[in-house]
């Protein structure tokens, strides 16, 4: 395989899963803001939170200035001047799909170009009372590509780009979205147990379909360290950063490149230390410290994937 045709399968799949893990951001967002905040410029303070997670903010302000719940969710829902937006991440995953027309599915090429043209047709200012269904939809999108994805592509090494693109985005974005809740509300000495935190993380859990399966494993009340674990630690948790490492682990190995050895280092370590993990040892650390060490390991292991594989336009894979 070239490695230009790995590049657009990689980035084909991390663009489309991009853009769900931006919609649940917005989804935590905008659930979160239907409970009482006791601070002072609340919405400004509520609708940075997924600005900063998604690196944003800096843009946003320059050409919105204070942050509001309207203009946040279309800048990073339809902005087509936003390079993180929704629109942009459909866009550039229906542009790399094109490119390697004869590397996927004629299944895959209708769902990814009928997503593009279903979502072009939306309005340029989104009902507010409809912004769950749009949610909703981007993720039943993304839900229906990988299902078919799976269900029609050759098990080469082809797929196993595609799932390494789309399991290290899913990390990068389960742990942002994590740490949503420290971003937007620590909550004061007196919430913490409290109805608001309850449900701010039972509304967390929703946005990253893990509602039932806490209840499932937990059988108890929602509680910030149980939360953390399952997001975190658990392996069959489908969006856990463990979870989302196994895969990746397992693409490279099957990619099994010969330059490649130092991502399947860096991926090896980043598994090991989820899987050997403890819970305490991130709450000891701090858990926004924790989930920032992981985003900076995990930038670096794109980047050795990007050396290895997808920066040489003349390469052959093997």
């Amino acid at each position: 395989m070239l490695s230009r045709t790995a590049e657009n399968l990689f980035w084909m799949a991390r663009h489309i899963e991009r853009a769900e893990n931006t919609a649940r951001v917005l989804d935590v967002a905008h659930r979160t803001s239907l409970l009482p905040l006791d601070i002072e410029g609340s919405e400004a303070y509520l609708w940075y939170a997924p600005l900063n997670i998604t690196g944003c903010a800096i843009s946003y302000e320059v050409k919105h200035g204070l942050a509001r719940a309207d203009m946040v969710t279309h800048y990073m829902a339809l902005d087509a001047e936003n390079p993180a937006s929704i629109y942009n991440c459909l866009w550039l995953a229906r542009e790399n799909a094109r490119a390697v027309r004869g590397a996927i599915t004629s299944e895959m090429w209708e769902v990814i170009n009928d997503t593009w043209l279903e979502f072009s047709r939306l309005p340029q200012q989104l009902d507010y009372e409809k912004l769950q269904d749009f949610f909703d939809w981007v993720k039943n999108r993304s839900h229906l590509f990988r299902g078919v994805t799976l269900g029609t592509i050759l098990k080469d090494v082809g797929l196993s780009f595609i799932k390494l693109g789309t399991f290290l985005e899913r990390a990068d974005n389960t742990a942002r979205i994590l740490d949503v809740k420290y971003h937007i509300l620590l909550p004061s000495v007196h919430d913490v147990g409290g109805a608001a935190d309850y449900y701010q993380w039972g509304s967390l859990l929703k946005s990253v379909s893990a509602f039932e399966a806490y209840r499932k494993i937990y059988r108890d009340v929602i509680s910030p360290r149980r939360v953390s674990e399952l997001l975190i630690l658990r392996d069959d948790m489908p969006r856990s950063l463990h979870a989302c490492m196994n895969e990746v682990e397992a693409a490279l190995i099957d990619i099994n490149g010969t330059s490649g050895q130092e991502a399947r280092r860096l991926a090896g370590e980043q598994h090991a230390a989820l899987h050997f993990g403890r819970i305490e040892d991130a709450f000891d650390q701090g858990l926004h410290e924790y989930l920032t060490d992981f985003l900076k390991n995990t930038a670096l292991l794109g980047k050795e994937i990007r050396n290895a594989y997808l920066s040489r336009h003349d390469t052959i894979l093997s």
